[in-house]
Parts: C-alpha cells; sequence; structure tokens
C-alpha cells in the first residue's frame, strides 16, 4: 500500500527542482499536494499532471518573504484538501560571492526567504501538524554543515535551518511531530539560474560536474523513504554524506582543503 494514502501534503518552492520532484513522489505514493510557489504556470502545469495520475493537487501563488501570504496558502489548502498532514518547508535560492562584493542587503535578503520564510511555513502549519501528528521536512543544505569560499550567506542560512530543525526535533516530539532535515549535496536544480536578488534567469551557472550531480526523481525518493521512516536527517549524495562526515569527524582535514580551495579560487569568486 502506499506510505502517504488519505495524506495532504504541503510544499513551499514546488514549481521546480526538488520542491517539483518531491510532490511527483509523494503522489506516487497516494498523497495529495497543495504545490505553493511564485511561477503558478509551472504549479498548475504540475498539478495537472497529478491530476491525471489520479491524485488531488492544486497551485497556490504563494511568495515565502510576505507576512501571511503562507497563511493564506494553507488556508485555501485545508479548504480544497484538508488537514495538512506533511509539511515541505523548502522555498530558497543561493547568494553567491565574496565578501567584498555583497554588502548587507544580500544577506538580509538571503534570510529573509531561506530562514524567515522557513519559520513563516512553520508558524502557518503547526496547528495542522499538532493535530495530524504529521511531519515537518525542513529543506536544508550540505552547506549547512560545510562552508565554502564565496557562499558565506548561503552557508549562514543553511546554518540557521539545521540549528532550527535540531531545536525543533524535540521540542515538538512531545507534539507527536516528526522534524525531518534533509541536507542535499549537488541535486539537480534550478538554483544556479536564481541571481543573487532572487530573480530567474534563463542562463545557468553551473557550480559543479554533471557526474556528480544528482537527478531530482533519485534524491526524491530517497527524502520521502526518510520521511516515511520520520528520520532525524537525512544527507543526500555520496559526495555530502563524505563532507558532513569530514565536518564532523575530520574538521582540521576539511579546514586545510577549503583553504587549498579558497587559493585556487581566488580568481573566479564573482
Amino acid at each position: 500500500m502506499p506510505r502517504f494514502t488519505g495524506q495532504v501534503v504541503f510544499i513551499t518552492g514546488a514549481s521546480s527542482g526538488i520542491g517539483a520532484a518531491l510532490a511527483r513522489e509523494f503522489a506516487r505514493h497516494g498523497a495529495d499536494v497543495a504545490l505553493a510557489a511564485r511561477r503558478v504556470d509551472r504549479l498548475e502545469t504540475l498539478a495537472a499532471e497529478l491530476a491525471r495520475a489520479g491524485r488531488r493537487a492544486i497551485a497556490i501563488p504563494c511568495d515565502v518573504t510576505v507576512d501571511a501570504d503562507v497563511e493564506r496558502a494553507v488556508a485555501r489548502t485545508r479548504e480544497a484538501l484538508g488537514r495538512v498532514d506533511v509539511v515541505v518547508a523548502n522555498a530558497g535560492y543561493g547568494v553567491r560571492g565574496s565578501l567584498e562584493r555583497l554588502r548587507l542587503e544580500d544577506y538580509r535578503r538571503q534570510f529573509e526567504t531561506n530562514v524567515f520564510g522557513v519559520l513563516r511555513t512553520i508558524y502557518a502549519t503547526l496547528g495542522d501538524l499538532r493535530k495530524s501528528r504529521g511531519v515537518l521536512l525542513v529543506v536544508g543544505s550540505v552547506s549547512g554543515h560545510v562552508a565554502t569560499p564565496g557562499g558565506s550567506a548561503y552557508a549562514m542560512s543553511k546554518f540557521a535551518v539545521r540549528a532550527l530543525a535540531e531545536a525543533l526535533g524535540p521540542e515538538l516530539a512531545r507534539h507527536g511531530v516528526a522534524v525531518v532535515l534533509v541536507s542535499p549535496g549537488f541535486v539537480e536544480s534550478e538554483i544556479g539560474q536564481v541571481d543573487n536578488a532572487g530573480v530567474f534567469r534563463t542562463e545557468q551557472t553551473r557550480e559543479a560536474p554533471a557526474w556528480l550531480v544528482m537527478p531530482t526523481a533519485t534524491a526524491a525518493r530517497q527524502i520521502v523513504h526518510a520521511v516515511a521512516r520520520r528520520r532525524r536527517e537525512v544527507v543526500i549524495t555520496g559526495h555530502g554524506k563524505v563532507a558532513v562526515f569530514l565536518a564532523r569527524h575530520a574538521p582540521w582535514l576539511l579546514a586545510a582543503l577549503m583553504r587549498r580551495f579558497a587559493v585556487s579560487r581566488r580568481e573566479e569568486l564573482p
């Protein structure tokens, strides 16, 4: 039997990448899905695809940086699909650049989406999760364990998200709510097409060789399996597991590698 039959999954950042792949995977396991993001045309296309596969799916315009936007999206979800059982706080993007080239506003903008957007999503859905004794899935990153040169803003936001998930795990456990943190490494996505202002661009900036990038469908299968098991954290991709292992058990080696990497990239940093 599908693992999520009769359950409702609410996903932010569902228009592409991991968010869209998770919508397909949860639907494949029997869930009805609320798709929330800014690019409504993509959401509607995905919702139609899931409906043809026999699942209920709705497309909801939502900007996690706007106060009350997530609350409105969750209210629409309840009206159309019922109480939420699984929440996927996935919306996010990456600010890139060396410290000298970034400004305070770049860091603020990064935190507004990647950190406060997650908090808005949690506050909007916490009542549902307590009633359903459901699962909160927080999408972090290997960058929440390992900070790389040129990625200080993004890493700061993902370190904060990891701290939030780790604090909320035991805090919400007494209400029967499981908190699952997913920390992906390089997974196929459009993050390289979003500039520092959060604007989508047609050109792609690749940050990793193709052979190192995991397909979104593969990542989604691993993530949904972790949600079904209510695991505390799952690190996605082999290289991601290695990086997190080094951060935990050989930080001196990782620091040396990062220093070497910084020197080799000093002329490349945007």
